[in-house]
């Protein structure tokens, strides 16, 4: 029995043709449907050369189980999510590699009220079954097959987190796809932003979807990413730049100068946006960066709840508490009425809405904040004994530490700085976060201080 290596700790990613193929595909769309036995299932894909063909061939192994599937045609993950609640269907598949290189291809699964499938969640049975591939006869009734649009309803619940009355100042918006999955969604937010007679400007980059990504792979997390955006954000003298990943479950946001705003700010802001609306809520965040955010939502009368790191977790932490909102530094974004899962779209739509009520510039709401909490942005090591290096690190500091946390991998916190330093859940590399409170020149000390610890044999 083959090992299928491209089953993740949170989703499924491989090489194509190597670890993902058409029959890798539809062995896992039976295996879903054997397992979880669903009546009828949404499916869509990223704009992937590969992705059609995987997704129908995931599609007919669903229907082979007995399953019927409705196609959203291509799309972002958040499409994905919202048709799996909207539609009130048992479960929904993305076919993405979101920020992979070109010759990947992969999917995000979720069941019904489009709660994830992740590891211990029913993504290893799902593997097992689809290994074995020992499926007994076709279903006695064979699924159904057709498409479907959400468009419009998606973007009606995405427009119901702002009021368009707000923008009543001129605004202009960069906004660079990626060539990914994003452009259909950006062209049908423009659509209602120029029916309502919103003086907004949209400035689109990289616009047309376009699985050969003449422009890179769309990551906005590496600095190469980010020049596009920066320079068309000068070009047209905008107010705000927003580059997506390539299935748009992130967002990216640059200030008025092109500058590239760290997620960590964005979360504390959008807390603080939502406590204003909702008092007394608790936030979600991860414990790479936590300073700003526990500060923000503590003067505006929430309650921060840490989670460990990773979609999976932060989507259960936030059922349990009824968080309204929860956030993490890498710009994943989870909202309580977008069916506790993430979303690439709202955060943008909240900030600029932010920034029209308010009159000011993203470097004036973030300004003083980053200011007050300096962070070294997530620095990565691929090392050859990941546990070694976090003993190191561990022995030297951990006698003065004034706390030390292990909500996942090592946080350590004295009295004027704190790191986190953990293992990656999805890539062979240790990830490094510090901050400060106030002090960037400290800050930076101990971040070059931690990577010669890292880096040491």
């Amino acid at each position: 029995m083959a090992v299928l290596s491209c089953f993740k700790a949170y989703d499924i990613r491989g090489k194509l043709g190597v670890e993902l193929n058409e029959d890798i595909a539809y062995r896992i769309g039976r295996a879903y449907g054997e397992l979880l036995k669903p009546r009828s299932m949404v499916v869509g894909g990223d704009v992937r050369l590969t992705s059609e063909g995987l997704k129908q061939a995931l599609a007919r192994g669903l229907n082979d189980a007995g399953a019927d599937v409705l196609d959203i045609g291509m799309s972002g993950t958040e499409e994905i999510y919202f048709s799996t609640s909207h539609l009130g269907v048992d479960g929904g598949i993305e076919v993405t590699a979101s920020h992979n290189p070109m010759d990947y291809n992969g999917m995000k699964l979720v069941r019904e009220q489009s709660r994830p499938i992740s590891g211990d969640t029913g993504l290893r049975d799902i593997q097992r079954l689809a290994e074995e591939n020992a499926f007994g006869p076709v279903a006695r009734v064979r699924g159904t097959l057709r498409r479907v649009d959400v468009l419009s309803a998606y973007v009606d619940h995405l427009l119901g987190f702002i009021d368009l009355a707000r923008f009543r100042r001129p605004m202009t918006l960069v906004i660079n796809s990626g060539n990914g999955a994003a452009g259909h969604v950006v062209d049908a937010i423009e659509a209602r932003f120029q029916a309502a007679g919103a003086p907004v400007t949209f400035v689109k980059v990289h616009h047309q979807p376009d699985g050969n990504f003449p422009n890179g792979i769309p990551n906005p997390l590496l600095p190469e990413c980010r020049q596009d955006t920066t320079l068309a954000v000068q070009t047209a003298g905008a107010d705000i730049g927003i580059a997506f990943d390539g299935d748009f479950d992130r967002c990216f946001l640059f200030d008025e100068e092109g500058g590239f705003v760290e997620g960590y700010y964005i979360v504390g802001l959008l807390a603080e946006a939502f406590l204003q609306k909702h008092p007394d809520s608790k936030i979600i965040h991860d414990p790479r960066l936590t300073w700003n955010t526990e500060d923000i939502v503590s003067r505006s009368g929430g309650t921060p709840v840490m989670s460990k790191t990773g979609h999976a977790f932060i989507k259960e932490r936030m059922r349990a508490e009824n968080a309204i909102y929860g956030g993490e530094m890498s710009a994943h974004h989870y909202f309580r009425d977008f069916f506790y899962c993430d979303s690439g779209m709202i955060p943008w739509l909240l900030v600029a809405e932010l920034m029209a009520v308010r009159g000011q510039s993203l470097s004036q709401l973030v300004g003083e904040r980053m200011r007050a909490y300096p962070a070294s942005g997530e620095i990565n090591r691929t090392l050859r004994d990941a546990g070694a290096a976090l003993a190191r690190i561990k022995a030297h500091y951990a006698a003065a530490a004034v706390e030390i946390d292990t909500t996942d991998g090592l946080s350590l916190s004295f009295a004027d700085w704190r790191f986190n330093v953990r293992s990656s859940n999805t890539e062979p590399v240790v990830r490094l976060n510090v901050e400060s409170r106030g002090n960037a020149g400290l800050m930076e000390e101990k971040t070059r201080e931690i990577l010669a610890l890292m880096d040491s044999n």
